[in-house]
């Protein structure tokens, strides 16, 4: 069983950061895909950015791409998000999740956390 815990989450000015984070816990995660997703009210859950674990190769939607950046850390078990510019158009709760294939396909990602909220105001 795979753990996994998000954090950093919260409420932020247009323009403004804010940093996510996802602890995992539960297996070794050297051969694991890593990703965020985000659902917003009213919305499908979608897609965000992607990271292979040992490689580093990494993959974003084209509505984040220049403005987030996904990383890991293995020593510590965790990947991040920073999140830059930020618009209104980014509230929504996001998830991370860990998967066998780099993918924005969400049924390919066999771990999910809870979700943090990230509320962008105008």
């Amino acid at each position: 069983q795979v753990q996994l815990v998000e954090s950093g989450g919260g409420l932020v000015q247009a323009g403004g950061s804010l940093r996510l984070s996802c602890a995992a816990s539960g297996r070794t995660f050297s051969s694991y895909v890593m990703g965020w997703f985000r659902q917003a009210p009213g919305k499908e859950r979608e897609f965000v950015a992607a990271i292979r674990w040992s490689g580093g190769s990494t993959y974003y939607a084209d509505s984040v791409k220049g403005r987030f950046t996904i990383s890991r850390d293995n020593a510590k078990n965790t990947v991040s998000l920073q999140m830059n510019s930020l618009k209104p158009e980014d509230t929504a709760v996001y998830y991370c999740a860990a998967g066998w294939a780099i993918t924005t396909t969400q049924a390919r990602y066999d771990y999910w956390g809870q979700g943090t909220q990230v509320t962008v105001s105008s």
